[in-house]
């Protein structure tokens, strides 16, 4: 389909800038599920975003409890060598031995990241891990120095080819780089969820550090197809049933962006979903945008949204609704 693609910061991987998140692949069963999902359904979507020219899949160990990365593993064994897709997993969030449902530990204690690696190459079914992310800040004391340094040790030993951070702020950041440098950093990025683009955004561009956004659409806020029925109609088993952005009053704001964009969509002859994920995209510094899919045609959803170019006027245009109807917090354009 000829996806355009971007350089990772200095990973020295081309990807296309839109990958596929199998974060909602891991299933209903655990504190941050997205309610019931089928397991070959996953592995289709995988297959068709494949076969669309996506070329890498971002997962992480504690989607599912080390579902998701069983899921990709699965569909790994179906793709051909020659189209096989970067895959980009993440370490540090633990679950409870008791309860599946609690919030997750999070820990970058040395040797529990090598065992969660371990973990997630038998998952994967991978010799190695193209991109191997810390998912958040540690919560226990762990200096991050001693963290980095174990992360540094597994790029050295071939488990790992390139290292990168997820939600990490400017201060943990430089004290990672003093170690070795940030390849990547994941942040979340949206028209909503905006704080991103304020200052570190600035920081990844000076030291060439690669950036692929999560949750573009805002979890589906952004998509062009949520309403306030569907949010009511959640299952208990979907997280966002407990997220701010998904009730009053911040709700009914975050759908009056998504149905000021249609007009917009509209006329540059695209959709909600792939505008929202365009605007990500237009941000100097921004390298690529993870979108999740559950079935086949949602990727069909979103898959062109690296085509979809935003003109000043377009920014402009986006900017006044951001402020009219006081959706989300953060700069509101490039």
């Amino acid at each position: 389909m000829g996806i355009r693609t971007r350089k990772f910061g200095t990973t020295g991987l081309e990807i296309t800038v839109v990958g596929l998140g199998a974060w909602a692949m891991g299933g209903p069963d655990w504190r941050y599920g997205w309610g019931p999902q089928d397991d070959e359904e996953s592995i289709r979507t995988i297959e068709h975003a494949i076969d669309l020219g996506i070329n890498w899949i971002d997962t992480a160990a504690t989607y599912g409890l080390g579902h998701s990365e069983e899921v990709v593993g699965r569909a790994l064994k179906r793709i051909p060598s020659s189209k096989r897709p970067y895959i980009f997993t993440k370490c540090g969030m633990r679950a409870w031995s008791d309860d599946r449902f609690k919030e997750p530990i999070r820990i970058l204690e040395p040797s529990s990241i090598r065992r969660e690696c371990e973990a997630s190459l038998r998952r994967l079914g991978v010799d190695y891990i193209d991109l191997y992310q810390f998912h958040w800040p540690d919560d226990f004391g762990t200096p991050v120095e001693e963290s980095w340094a174990e992360m540094v040790k597994l790029k050295a030993e071939g488990k790992v080819r390139h290292i990168g951070v997820c939600n990490f702020n400017i201060e943990l950041l430089e004290r990672c780089e003093r170690i070795a440098h940030v390849e990547t950093l994941q942040p979340p990025f949206s028209m909503i969820r905006r704080g991103f683009a304020a200052e570190t955004l600035a920081w990844c561009r000076e030291h060439n550090t690669g950036v692929i956004v999560y949750s573009p659409m805002q979890s589906g806020l952004l998509s062009g197809k949520f309403s306030k029925e569907r949010a009511a109609a959640l299952p208990s088993t979907d997280w966002r049933t407990r997220d701010e952005r998904f009730q009053e009053p911040q709700l009914s704001r975050n759908l009056a962006l998504a149905d000021g964009l249609k007009p917009i969509a509209e006329r540059k002859n695209t959709n909600v979903a792939s505008l929202a994920v365009a605007w990500t995209l237009s941000w100097p510094g921004v390298t690529a945008a993870i979108v999740g899919a559950r079935r086949p045609d949602q990727v069909d959803e979103w898959i062109r949204a690296g085509d979809v170019q935003l003109d000043p006027s377009d920014l402009d245009k986006i900017a006044e609704l951001i402020r009219q109807t006081g959706a989300g917090e953060g700069p509101e354009r490039p």
